[in-house]
Protein backbone atom coordinates (compact mmCIF):
# COMPACT_ATOMS: atom_id res chain seq x y z
CA UNK A 1 0.00 0.00 0.00
CA UNK A 2 1.01 3.35 -1.00
CA UNK A 3 0.68 6.64 1.65
CA UNK A 4 0.42 9.78 1.60
CA UNK A 5 0.37 12.85 4.04
CA UNK A 6 -1.68 15.60 4.74
CA UNK A 7 -1.13 18.39 6.97
CA UNK A 8 -2.99 18.58 10.32
CA UNK A 9 -3.04 14.70 10.11
CA UNK A 10 -0.42 12.85 12.36
CA UNK A 11 -1.27 9.59 10.75
CA UNK A 12 0.18 8.70 6.85
CA UNK A 13 -2.69 8.28 4.94
CA UNK A 14 -3.28 5.53 2.38
CA UNK A 15 -3.46 6.45 -1.28
CA UNK A 16 -6.70 4.07 -1.67
CA UNK A 17 -9.17 4.69 0.37
CA UNK A 18 -12.44 2.96 0.93
CA UNK A 19 -16.18 4.52 -0.02
CA UNK A 20 -18.39 3.06 2.10
CA UNK A 21 -21.82 3.78 0.45
CA UNK A 22 -22.73 0.27 0.55
CA UNK A 23 -22.25 -0.65 4.16
CA UNK A 24 -25.20 -0.46 6.52
CA UNK A 25 -26.51 -1.90 9.60
CA UNK A 26 -28.48 -4.23 7.69
CA UNK A 27 -25.61 -6.03 6.37
CA UNK A 28 -23.30 -5.99 9.02
CA UNK A 29 -21.29 -9.29 7.39
CA UNK A 30 -20.84 -7.64 3.85
CA UNK A 31 -19.38 -4.10 5.92
CA UNK A 32 -17.25 -6.12 8.23
CA UNK A 33 -16.16 -8.55 5.25
CA UNK A 34 -14.77 -5.11 3.09
CA UNK A 35 -13.72 -3.65 6.21
CA UNK A 36 -11.57 -6.30 7.57
CA UNK A 37 -10.29 -7.16 4.26
CA UNK A 38 -9.20 -3.59 3.24
CA UNK A 39 -7.29 -2.77 6.67
CA UNK A 40 -5.61 -6.42 6.12
CA UNK A 41 -4.23 -5.00 3.10
CA UNK A 42 -2.73 -1.72 4.82
CA UNK A 43 -5.67 1.20 3.82
CA UNK A 44 -6.39 3.08 6.62
CA UNK A 45 -8.86 6.26 5.58
CA UNK A 46 -12.55 5.42 5.22
CA UNK A 47 -14.88 8.08 3.27
CA UNK A 48 -18.22 7.96 4.16
CA UNK A 49 -21.05 10.68 4.65
CA UNK A 50 -24.05 11.70 6.16
CA UNK A 51 -26.95 10.90 3.89
CA UNK A 52 -25.28 7.17 3.13
CA UNK A 53 -27.70 4.85 3.82
CA UNK A 54 -29.72 7.10 5.33
CA UNK A 55 -27.58 7.15 8.44
CA UNK A 56 -27.47 3.25 8.41
CA UNK A 57 -23.78 3.74 6.89
CA UNK A 58 -22.23 5.75 9.59
CA UNK A 59 -24.10 3.91 12.05
CA UNK A 60 -22.14 0.61 10.54
CA UNK A 61 -18.69 2.06 10.76
CA UNK A 62 -19.63 3.08 14.69
CA UNK A 63 -20.64 -0.79 15.11
CA UNK A 64 -17.52 -2.29 13.15
CA UNK A 65 -15.10 0.73 15.11
CA UNK A 66 -16.65 -0.66 18.29
CA UNK A 67 -15.94 -4.28 17.61
CA UNK A 68 -12.36 -4.03 16.45
CA UNK A 69 -11.91 -1.47 19.04
CA UNK A 70 -9.76 0.67 15.96
CA UNK A 71 -10.74 3.77 15.77
CA UNK A 72 -7.53 5.48 16.77
CA UNK A 73 -6.07 3.23 13.84
CA UNK A 74 -8.11 4.41 10.92
CA UNK A 75 -8.42 8.24 9.27
CA UNK A 76 -11.84 8.80 9.51
CA UNK A 77 -13.04 11.14 6.43
CA UNK A 78 -16.78 12.64 6.89
CA UNK A 79 -19.03 13.99 4.63
CA UNK A 80 -21.72 16.49 5.77
CA UNK A 81 -24.28 19.43 4.80
CA UNK A 82 -25.77 17.94 1.92
CA UNK A 83 -28.92 19.32 0.66
CA UNK A 84 -32.52 17.76 1.87
CA UNK A 85 -36.28 18.78 1.08
CA UNK A 86 -35.80 21.48 3.05
CA UNK A 87 -32.77 23.60 0.47
CA UNK A 88 -29.52 23.86 1.22
CA UNK A 89 -27.61 23.19 4.49
CA UNK A 90 -24.19 24.20 3.78
CA UNK A 91 -24.70 26.84 6.82
CA UNK A 92 -23.48 26.62 10.58
CA UNK A 93 -26.88 25.32 11.93
CA UNK A 94 -27.08 22.65 9.22
CA UNK A 95 -23.19 22.12 9.97
CA UNK A 96 -23.49 21.76 13.60
CA UNK A 97 -26.57 19.32 13.08
CA UNK A 98 -24.54 16.76 11.13
CA UNK A 99 -21.20 16.65 12.80
CA UNK A 100 -23.24 16.29 15.80
CA UNK A 101 -25.21 13.41 14.31
CA UNK A 102 -22.09 11.51 12.49
CA UNK A 103 -19.99 11.50 15.99
CA UNK A 104 -23.09 10.15 17.39
CA UNK A 105 -23.77 7.60 14.75
CA UNK A 106 -19.81 6.23 14.49
CA UNK A 107 -19.63 6.36 17.98
CA UNK A 108 -16.17 8.77 17.88
CA UNK A 109 -15.41 11.75 19.47
CA UNK A 110 -14.12 13.21 16.13
CA UNK A 111 -13.51 13.38 12.50
CA UNK A 112 -9.77 13.46 10.94
CA UNK A 113 -10.91 15.15 7.57
CA UNK A 114 -14.36 16.52 7.34
CA UNK A 115 -15.82 17.59 3.62
CA UNK A 116 -18.93 19.55 2.83
CA UNK A 117 -20.48 17.30 0.60
CA UNK A 118 -21.71 20.45 -1.83
CA UNK A 119 -21.90 23.79 -1.66
CA UNK A 120 -23.94 27.12 -1.55
CA UNK A 121 -21.94 29.71 -3.22
CA UNK A 122 -25.19 32.71 -1.82
CA UNK A 123 -23.47 31.69 1.54
CA UNK A 124 -20.09 33.73 2.06
CA UNK A 125 -16.91 32.12 2.44
CA UNK A 126 -16.29 33.38 5.43
CA UNK A 127 -19.19 32.48 7.54
CA UNK A 128 -18.25 29.01 6.59
CA UNK A 129 -14.58 29.34 7.45
CA UNK A 130 -15.94 30.62 10.54
CA UNK A 131 -17.88 28.00 11.71
CA UNK A 132 -15.67 24.94 10.35
CA UNK A 133 -13.16 26.94 12.46
CA UNK A 134 -15.04 26.58 15.46
CA UNK A 135 -16.17 22.62 14.97
CA UNK A 136 -11.65 22.97 14.67
CA UNK A 137 -11.67 24.32 18.02
CA UNK A 138 -13.88 22.19 19.98
CA UNK A 139 -12.24 19.10 18.62
CA UNK A 140 -14.75 17.55 16.72
CA UNK A 141 -12.82 17.78 13.53
CA UNK A 142 -9.03 17.86 12.61
CA UNK A 143 -9.23 19.48 8.81
CA UNK A 144 -11.94 20.11 6.87
CA UNK A 145 -12.36 20.61 2.96
CA UNK A 146 -15.21 20.29 0.10
CA UNK A 147 -16.48 18.41 -1.57
CA UNK A 148 -17.98 19.41 -5.27
CA UNK A 149 -16.25 22.60 -4.51
CA UNK A 150 -14.77 24.86 -7.60
CA UNK A 151 -10.94 25.36 -6.91
CA UNK A 152 -12.68 29.52 -7.05
CA UNK A 153 -14.10 28.88 -4.36
CA UNK A 154 -11.47 27.30 -2.16
CA UNK A 155 -8.82 29.91 -3.11
CA UNK A 156 -11.97 32.29 -1.86
CA UNK A 157 -11.97 30.73 1.56
CA UNK A 158 -8.40 30.05 2.41
CA UNK A 159 -7.71 33.84 1.02
CA UNK A 160 -10.00 34.18 3.93
CA UNK A 161 -8.72 32.43 6.36
CA UNK A 162 -5.31 33.52 6.01
CA UNK A 163 -6.45 36.85 6.21
CA UNK A 164 -7.99 36.33 9.68
CA UNK A 165 -5.27 33.81 11.03
CA UNK A 166 -7.64 30.82 10.67
CA UNK A 167 -7.27 27.53 9.55
CA UNK A 168 -8.70 27.02 5.99
CA UNK A 169 -9.03 24.15 3.61
CA UNK A 170 -6.51 21.40 3.93
CA UNK A 171 -8.32 19.17 0.76
CA UNK A 172 -10.84 18.89 -2.20
CA UNK A 173 -13.01 15.78 -3.24
CA UNK A 174 -14.45 16.12 -6.84
CA UNK A 175 -14.70 13.75 -9.18
CA UNK A 176 -11.87 12.22 -10.96
CA UNK A 177 -11.27 9.22 -12.96
CA UNK A 178 -9.64 7.68 -16.27
CA UNK A 179 -13.34 7.79 -17.86
CA UNK A 180 -14.20 11.97 -18.80
CA UNK A 181 -17.96 12.58 -17.73
CA UNK A 182 -20.47 13.95 -20.57
CA UNK A 183 -22.21 15.35 -17.12
CA UNK A 184 -22.41 15.00 -13.48
CA UNK A 185 -23.97 11.89 -12.40
CA UNK A 186 -25.67 13.90 -9.15
CA UNK A 187 -27.22 17.35 -9.21
CA UNK A 188 -24.31 19.96 -7.62
CA UNK A 189 -21.14 17.74 -8.18
CA UNK A 190 -18.35 18.63 -10.06
CA UNK A 191 -15.13 16.68 -11.86
CA UNK A 192 -11.87 17.80 -12.46
CA UNK A 193 -10.94 19.92 -15.41
CA UNK A 194 -7.71 20.83 -16.85
CA UNK A 195 -8.31 23.90 -15.28
CA UNK A 196 -9.02 22.29 -11.94
CA UNK A 197 -5.73 20.47 -12.64
CA UNK A 198 -3.48 23.22 -13.39
CA UNK A 199 -4.43 24.97 -10.04
CA UNK A 200 -4.29 21.81 -7.83
CA UNK A 201 -1.10 21.80 -9.42
CA UNK A 202 0.39 24.89 -8.42
CA UNK A 203 -1.68 25.26 -4.84
CA UNK A 204 -0.51 21.85 -4.06
CA UNK A 205 -4.26 21.58 -2.22
CA UNK A 206 -4.97 17.59 -1.86
CA UNK A 207 -7.38 15.78 -3.67
CA UNK A 208 -9.34 13.00 -2.30
CA UNK A 209 -11.37 12.17 -5.72
CA UNK A 210 -14.42 10.35 -5.15
CA UNK A 211 -15.67 7.51 -7.77
CA UNK A 212 -11.96 7.14 -8.86
CA UNK A 213 -13.49 3.76 -10.93
CA UNK A 214 -16.05 5.54 -12.37
CA UNK A 215 -18.78 3.10 -11.47
CA UNK A 216 -16.80 0.17 -12.45
CA UNK A 217 -16.59 1.95 -15.96
CA UNK A 218 -13.10 -0.35 -16.91
CA UNK A 219 -13.84 -3.71 -15.26
CA UNK A 220 -15.21 -5.24 -18.29
CA UNK A 221 -18.98 -4.74 -16.84
CA UNK A 222 -19.80 -2.41 -19.56
CA UNK A 223 -19.80 -2.54 -23.12
CA UNK A 224 -20.94 -0.16 -25.90
CA UNK A 225 -23.71 -2.67 -26.48
CA UNK A 226 -24.59 -2.80 -23.05
CA UNK A 227 -26.92 0.13 -21.98
CA UNK A 228 -28.87 -1.60 -18.98
CA UNK A 229 -27.21 1.46 -16.73
CA UNK A 230 -28.55 4.85 -17.52
CA UNK A 231 -26.83 6.41 -15.34
CA UNK A 232 -23.36 5.25 -16.51
CA UNK A 233 -24.51 5.62 -20.14
CA UNK A 234 -25.30 9.13 -19.35
CA UNK A 235 -22.48 10.56 -17.58
CA UNK A 236 -19.68 8.05 -19.63
CA UNK A 237 -20.65 7.12 -22.42
CA UNK A 238 -19.09 8.68 -25.40
CA UNK A 239 -16.68 8.37 -28.37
Amino acid sequence: MKYGTLAGIEKPISRLVMGTMVCSTDNMELTNTLLDGYFAIGGNCLDTARVYGGGKTEAALGQWFSSRKNRDEVVLLAKGAHPNASGKRVNPAGIAEDIATSLDLMQTDFIDIYLLHRDDPEVPVGVIVDCLNEHKEAGRIKVFGGSNWTTQRIQEANEYAAKHHLQGFSASSPQLSLAVPNEAMWGGCLWVTPEDSAWHTTSQLPLFPWSSQASGFFTGRFSPEDRSSADVVRVYYSE
